[in-house]
């Protein structure tokens, strides 16, 4: 699984952030005060324009004293009154058809979707919850940017002014209220999706009575049978049976099925597997050269996406994590370990067959190392290594793994090689961790629909605030900008940074037209100046707008569900947190957006 940003605890996320000077909770005061400043400023400037210098002042002064003391004053029986209202009106709007819609795609989704996919799993879980993100994401897009404009137009909007409510009641009720139909919505979505998931990749497969033939202890005792399972969904197992009839399959498609004696036959039971909550302990990645010698990151292969870095075979380059708090708690027996490697091929060698690699164990205290453990690497794929606890070091003398090749404050190196010449292997911080027990498949599937409660709430804020100013087309496109931002937040804040190839957006463009490559530097001149020099100003401007946007790449939890991860709860913890910062900052903007309008006053 692809991990691009680290995971913090939550507070220190909230506190400190993980370049340890500004964390969430500064950085969202820093932004409110930044916008309340500039608010300030513009709101005198149009007061003053229509009003005189006096007047505007009086004006800018007596809306932000109003303003505070209406927030502090908020009746949460108004609030809810409205809440109530919005969701009537979005039920009015027949929000339901949406539901008609996500019935229809999960009806036909089974035409297009094969379960003989290497990993079906994976690839049903992402449709699923992909679908729901954006239809859920477009329902909250069209209800939250359109409903105060259309009161506006039909005057509708009269009726509840005339009563005892507030602008920031109002803004709070839509939102809160086109939140709970999203809300509705999405429980409905998820529990029928599971249920596609799960029925579509149920399958049944029988043993093959002719393919069963025994196996044979050294001393010539039957320990039991080995044999092959008839064809179901796209594929077979190879399975092996016990004296006792007890079995289990070998893991196919991403999973298993276990083998129960019936009658004078055997029977071969629902698959398990499929969906997973692996819990990966992660450790710090390190690599050494070809030379042996530490380097922070390994080298490129050639790809532009620099997540992943690369070993090179038949030398002395290793990737190197290290785990800390390694004890007999992981596994009294060994320690399991769960591994991705990205093959890199400069020469085919033999098709179909996986390029060999080795796994060392050493003290980073002592330097004591174990004897290389010989694996093979499947290119992309989990592969769950388990190092006994009985281990050799270099010399041939047995040592044990938590006793000798754990250091006394509780830390472990893995070393891993590749060993063909010509042949590379990539790895990234992610892709080595330890396997702590399974957790519940079922809750980490919620909490991937909690992800998605937080987009559409996030959306529903951003779009209720833009609605309380602009017309709906406008507002919705408004907030569509948002969106696409955000979910490229990392891409926009690279370019505003200075730290994307190919410069701003001018010399972009610039290269663009001229055909020139991304990498070479422009010839010094003035024209070189000029483009800078905006330049400089654009990505200044880009780099104030990346600090207002939702990262929704970020918040997509699809990818841990999908790979079979459990979603951590720190996690969940930074979106809610995330979610509850944009729901104040946009109904205190929408208030004040609101106040502008005449029949708000």
């Amino acid at each position: 699984m692809v991990l691009e940003h680290e995971i913090l605890p939550y507070f220190e996320w909230l506190f400190r952030g993980a370049d340890g000077t500004f964390g969430a909770l500064p950085r969202f005061l820093l932004v409110l005060l930044a916008v309340a400043l500039l608010g300030l400023v513009f709101g005198y400037i149009f007061a003053a324009a229509r009003k005189g210098f006096l007047r505007g002042g009086d004006q800018v002064f007596g809306t932000v004293t109003t303003g505070f003391r209406e927030l502090l004053d908020i009746s949460p029986r108004r609030i809810f009154a409205l809440t109530r209202l919005a969701m009537k009106e979005a039920w009015r709007r027949r929000v339901v058809v949406a539901l008609v819609v996500y019935f229809v795609i999960l009806l036909f989704a089974s035409w297009f979707l094969r379960t003989d996919h290497q990993e079906p799993a994976k690839l049903f879980l992402s449709f699923v919850l992909m679908a729901t993100t954006y239809l859920v994401l477009g329902i909250s897009l069209v209800l939250s940017a359109f409903s105060l404009p259309n009161d506006f137009k039909t005057k509708t909007i009269y009726t509840v002014v005339t009563k005892p409510v507030r602008a920031g009641e109002i803004i709070l009720g839509r939102i809160l209220g086109f939140s709970l139909v999203g809300t509705i919505l999405l429980v409905v979505m998820g529990f029928f999706s599971y249920i596609f998931v799960v029925r579509s990749l149920d399958h049944r497969h029988s043993v093959e009575d002719g393919s069963l033939s025994r196996i044979y202890e050294s001393d010539g005792t039957v320990i039991g049978q080995e044999g092959r399972t008839s064809l179901g969904g796209h594929h077979r197992h190879t399975v092996e049976i016990n004296t006792d009839g007890l079995g289990e399959t070998a893991l196919n498609n991403g999973h298993f099925h276990l083998v129960d004696p019936e009658g004078d036959g055997y029977q071969v039971g629902a698959p398990e597997g499929f969906i997973r909550a692996r819990v990966p302990r992660w450790g710090k990645l390190q690599f050494l050269d070809r030379k042996g010698e530490p380097k922070a990151r390994g080298i490129s292969v050639g790809t532009e996406w620099t997540y992943r870095t690369f070993i090179d075979g038949g030398t002395r380059a290793s990737a190197i994590w290290t785990f800390t708090d390694v004890d007999e708690s992981m596994g009294k027996d060994g320690l399991p370990l769960g591994l991705i490697t990205r093959v890199f091929r400069t020469h085919k060698g033999i098709i179909g067959k996986p390029i060999p690699g080795t796994l060392q164990l050493r003290n980073p205290k002592t330097e004591l190392k174990s004897d290389p453990i010989p694996f093979d690497a499947k290119d992309a794929q989990v592969q769950d290594q388990f190092i006994e606890r009985e281990q050799i070091d270099t010399d041939g003398n047995p040592i044990d793994l938590y006793d000798d090749l754990v250091s006394d404050d509780g830390q472990l190196e893995i070393l891993i090689q590749c060993m063909p010449r010509g042949q590379y292997f990539g790895y990234a911080q992610a892709d080595c961790y330890i396997r702590m027990p399974d957790g519940s498949p079922l809750w980490n599937y919620t909490k991937a629909y909690i992800s998605i409660w937080v987009q559409m709430v996030i959306v529903t804020s951003i779009g209720v605030a833009a609605s309380a100013l602009l017309s709906g087309p406008v507002a919705m496109l408004f907030t569509v900008s948002f969106i696409l931002l955000g979910f490229f937040r990392d891409f926009f804040v690279a370019i505003a940074e200075g730290t994307s190839y190919g410069g701003g957006p001018v010399e972009s463009l610039y290269r663009i037209v001229t055909q020139k490559n991304i990498i070479t530097p422009l010839d010094p001149g003035t024209y070189a100046t000029v483009i800078q020099s905006v330049d400089w100003v654009l990505k200044a401007f880009m780099w104030a707008v990346a600090q207002l946007l939702p990262d929704f790449s970020a918040l997509s939890s699809t990818n841990f569900v999908a790979y079979g991860y459990n979603i951590p709860g720190d996690q969940i913890a930074q979106d809610l947190t995330t979610c509850l910062a944009y729901v104040v900052g946009m109904a205190v903007l929408g208030y004040f957006l609101l106040r502008t309008r005449e029949v708000a006053r």
